[in-house]
């Protein structure tokens, strides 16, 4: 079936954890079931098994992809489970590599980590698990992961990711925590530039820019932008500052590269009054205002991959007591995630993820569109 042989190249270096004896259904053909269940906004691997035994969605499941028994819900439980999730993340990663063109010189790169709540009183978890993602901002797709056992632990855990990633050309953000001098290298490292979010954390540096910003004299000379954006009884107005004059900033020989920096005011009108908030910035790439705009405002585009997960697949409240499953399962629904939101840019596609998923479960063919392999 060239199907199957093409959902099977995909995982072709998925790895166990220990040995799998064989029984009738493999692992792939468990992440296939899994994957494709996904794809109908499933919450759970009992309400993709159950899926997957209708006779419709069998039928469809052996006429393209030959599978034409479907394992019990514990034993595909069990293929889940011993599915190395770190070769499966390679996996994912090498996949996504395949949908993006050979040059990332003009991508922002989000980085910032999510806690799986459920996690956080089983048994098999000393710590609940703490996974950061790195999103691709103009694309919407999830870019690799690396998983942690502790929020404390994020910081190497993105200097890890950032090895594994390739950003050469790409402009990489985070928030205040990953405002770091060795993350910052890490990211020059890669071929990549570094914007990121200076707060209480540099206390010292965040003074400094805050002191050359709020001086008007000095702010006449910054390169400055505004946006203003209305939403019902919402209004929003981001005006941007930015400056290449770095020369005075003490202590600006310990982060690399570091050519500008910048300030966002951000005011927020509503019924109840005014909200005026102030963030500053350090980039090793000689910004406008606009671009600061655009780049600053795609650090958020990684948060909300991580609300997506939780309305459409609910994975504060998955059950697994499993780590690998836990994880891989994380993987899995990127996979869905990025297949639909790569569906709806290329076809203008306007309806809800949500209204696409439940079209999955009624016609289980439309997943082979997304997955442009029909």
């Amino acid at each position: 079936m060239e199907n199957k042989r093409k959902m099977a190249e995909y995982f072709k270096g998925v790895e166990t954890t220990k040995e799998h004896k064989g029984y009738f259904c493999s692992v792939w053909e468990a992440l296939a079931i899994t994957i494709l269940g996904s794809f109908c906004g499933l919450k759970n691997v009992k309400k993709i098994h159950e899926w997957a035994t209708y006779s419709h969605v069998k039928e469809f499941l052996s006429k393209y992809f030959g599978l034409t028994r479907v394992p019990c819900y514990y034993w595909l439980l069990c293929l889940l489970k011993i599915i190395n999730p770190i070769s499966l993340n390679q996996c994912f990663i090498n996949w996504v590599n395949s949908l993006i063109p050979d040059t990332m010189e003009r991508y922002t790169v989000s980085f910032d980590g999510k806690t799986v709540r459920s996690t956080d009183k089983m048994k098999e978890y000393s710590n609940p698990l703490h996974i950061i993602s790195a999103q691709i901002a103009e694309l919407g797709i999830t870019f690799g992961q690396q998983t942690v056992y502790d929020k404390s632990n994020e910081i190497p855990a993105v200097r890890r990711l950032i090895e594994l990633l390739n950003l050469e050309g790409c402009m990489v953000v985070a928030d205040a925590l990953n405002c770091q001098k060795e993350t910052a290298k890490a990211i020059i490292g890669a071929g990549a530039d570094y914007l990121l979010n200076v707060k209480d954390n540099h206390s010292d540096l965040k003074q400094d820019i805050e002191d050359y910003v709020q001086d008007d004299d000095l702010r006449k000379t910054m390169d400055t932008a505004t946006t203003l954006e209305k939403s019902r009884e919402r209004i929003e107005r981001r005006t941007a500052y930015v400056s290449d004059d770095t020369e005075w900033l003490f202590g600006k020989e310990k982060w690399i590269n570091l050519c500008c920096i910048g300030a966002i005011n951000t005011k927020f009108t509503t019924t109840k009054g005014t909200t005026n908030e102030w963030h500053y910035y350090v980039s090793s790439r000689n910004l406008t205002a606009d671009e600061l705009l655009k780049h600053a405002r795609s650090e958020w585009t990684v948060e909300s991959m991580h609300w997506l997960l939780d309305v459409h697949f609910g994975e504060d409240f998955c059950r697994v007591e499993d780590k690998n499953a836990q994880q891989n399962l994380n993987i899995i629904r990127k996979i869905v995630l990025n297949s639909i939101n790569q569906y709806k840019q290329e076809f203008q596609d306007k309806r809800p993820i949500s209204h696409i998923m439940l079209n999955c479960m009624m016609n289980p063919e439309m997943i082979l569109t997304i997955l442009k392999i029909k």
